[in-house]
């Protein structure tokens, strides 16, 4: 079994994840030893940002990247009876039902549940935006 980042390598739609994870230095963290959830935005979902202002902010990155990443190996199963989990970069992720669909934050999930040697993956449809101050997603 792969690790999260070899997992995000093979499946192709994720080549913006992974090259931001390069430049905030994570990618290694992603592939000790964990457990990690990651909520992984795909390609599509970061068009809908300005990666642009975020890359040229390593502080910015390094927020966004961690507030996507969760200590522990929780599944969508196990991520529905909770209405918040702690992130990497120690802010809170809130969990709701609307219209019948799991929102994480501002995202609904694409694919849930794919296992790693090191964690788990749930492909999301939109990036996780912590308040920052300067922040602008590009979106609104």
């Amino acid at each position: 079994m792969k690790d999260i980042i070899d997992t995000l390598a093979a499946d192709g739609s994720f080549q913006t994840l992974l090259s931001m994870l390069k430049m905030a230095d994570l990618a290694g963290t992603l592939k000790e030893p964990g457990p990690f959830t990651l909520f992984a935005p795909n390609d599509d979902a970061f068009k809908r940002v300005n990666v642009d202002e975020i890359t040229g902010d390593k502080e910015k990155l390094v927020s966004l990247l961690t507030y996507h990443i969760v200590h522990g190996k929780f599944t969508a199963a196990e991520i529905a009876r909770d209405e918040q989990l702690l992130t990497s970069n120690g802010k809170s992720l809130t969990v709701q039902l609307k219209e019948g669909s799991q929102v994480i934050d501002n995202a609904e999930y694409v694919k849930t549940d794919i296992e790693c040697s090191n964690g788990i993956i749930h492909v999301i449809d939109n990036a996780f935006l912590p308040q920052l101050s300067g922040w602008y997603c590009g979106c609104c």
